[in-house]
């Protein structure tokens, strides 16, 4: 979303049900503190906020490659008051300048149906993760029908501005199934599960061997 508007119309939606999913159950499946954490996809930095409120102690860097988007998460970070805590950058994958197995777990919410190669996304989770770091992955399960997603869009978010709805509908299209991604998992070598969470969510999470 590198257009200002468009991204902060993604900003203003109300995305908080499914970024406290993600947060409750990176959680509930990591008992073990959590130290140095990356977002990948971080977008305004709500989902992070929110883990940061969860886990005092927890350090993050939250990476997106849109330049509209770094401006809204680091307005959102500084006025939560979170600097010490939340860096941002921006930056793509692959190709981040970031020490390889550097983080404890590896984040991401909603970026995997906007890669043109989602395998980039797995690759990066090994080359930056620990051994023994948490992976911990949600996307847009994609809809039988593109009537179908049209429906999702009037029924979760029927009030938004109209920007976000077709970008909306355009996410649940492009979304994979869930024996897509399990297909890109065993594709990558990677000890992970694939589940539905929520009404419209895959959950991608695991262990780094």
């Amino acid at each position: 979303m590198a257009d200002a508007e468009q991204s902060l119309a993604y900003a203003n939606a109300d995305f908080a049900s499914s970024n406290q999913l993600f947060v409750d159950h990176l959680l509930a499946n990591n008992p073990r503190a959590l130290n140095d954490v990356i977002d990948l996809g971080c977008g305004p930095c709500d989902v992070m906020l929110r883990l940061a409120e969860a886990c005092p102690d927890i350090r993050i860097t939250a990476v997106d490659g849109s330049a509209a988007m770094i401006e809204l998460a680091t307005q959102a970070v500084r006025a939560a008051g979170h600097e010490a805590r939340i860096v941002v950058m921006q930056g793509y994958i692959p190709g981040l300048a970031l020490r390889e197995h550097d983080f404890d777990a590896i984040l991401s919410k909603d970026l995997l149906h906007h890669l043109p190669d989602p395998m980039v996304l797995w690759r990066e989770a090994r080359r930056l993760g620990r051994q023994g770091a948490a992976v911990h992955v949600m996307d847009l399960i994609r809809p039988a029908t593109q009537k179908d997603a049209r429906n999702i869009v009037e029924s979760v978010a029927p009030d938004e501005h109209p920007i976000l709805k077709e970008d909306f509908y355009n996410s649940l299209c492009a979304a994979f199934t869930i024996e897509e991604v399990e297909t890109q998992i065993r594709q990558a070598g990677l000890p992970l599960r694939v589940r539905p969470v929520g009404d419209r969510h895959m959950l991608i999470n695991g262990i780094l061997g």
